[in-house]
């Protein structure tokens, strides 16, 4: 899971709304969950790239001028889009707490994470992108923040029943950036998949945690925390 390059945040977010609320479904006084969703179906569809404030508006139904309104400018609102796919992903990790083995807390946060990814891919193809965001605004920082940090919790009671001399931060993030990767190439894999032997999601998740548990356990604290 790339790891968002904010500081972590010690401010638990509140969660955002439904997350697949579309642009057709806007009425008065829900123009910027509208406009979210707007922004969500172009990237989408078009990728960051293809995104543009006057697009979004008119998917949206609303004049040219709303989107920057309501956000200032384009980072403003890509920026909003990329803090919304974070809550939802909060969301998904904050559900698997009550898991009491951390491995397998851990096994399917990044299932949690890959799904996000799939599900959300619009959302999705902001959350990280620093040359688009601004990842100075509060909300993405505390969010962003809040998902690594839950990270770094269960990292952190892994080493403390198997692997006490482990580099919780770079562990973590090793993690984070692993399962970010992955699921980035997700999508190309369904075209290897006999190649690959299997085109099951969660089979490779599964052996993909298994790797990475063997890789906690065995790592050492190489550089000072």
């Amino acid at each position: 899971m790339s790891r968002p390059s904010v500081k972590i945040c010690s401010v638990t977010a509140t969660t955002a709304g439904d997350s697949a609320t579309t642009a057709k479904n806007y009425h008065h006084g829900d123009l910027p969950t509208a406009l979210r969703a707007a922004t969500a179906e172009l990237i989408t569809e078009k990728g960051a790239t293809g995104f543009s404030l006057r697009e979004v508006a008119r998917r949206a139904g609303v004049s040219h001028s709303a989107p920057a309104h309501h956000f200032g400018d384009s980072q403003g609102l890509l920026t909003s889009v990329a803090a919304e796919g974070f809550h939802t992903l909060v969301a998904s990790f904050e559900e698997l707490q009550p898991i009491e083995e951390p491995l397998d807390r851990l096994n399917k946060m990044g299932k949690a994470y890959i799904r996000t990814a799939l599900e959300n891919p619009g959302h999705f193809g902001v959350m990280c992108a620093s040359e688009l965001i601004n990842e100075d605004d509060d909300e993405f920082c505390t969010v962003s923040g809040r998902a690594f940090e839950i990270l770094v919790e269960t990292v952190s009671e892994i080493a403390a029943a198997h692997n006490p001399s482990l580099n919780i931060e770079a562990a973590a993030t090793w993690i984070w950036s692993s399962v970010h990767g992955l699921a980035v190439l997700l999508p190309g894999f369904t075209k290897l998949d006999e190649k690959a032997g299997t085109d099951d999601v969660d089979l490779l998740l599964d052996q993909f945690s298994d790797l990475m548990s063997n890789g906690l356990f065995k790592a050492t604290a190489a550089y000072p925390e």
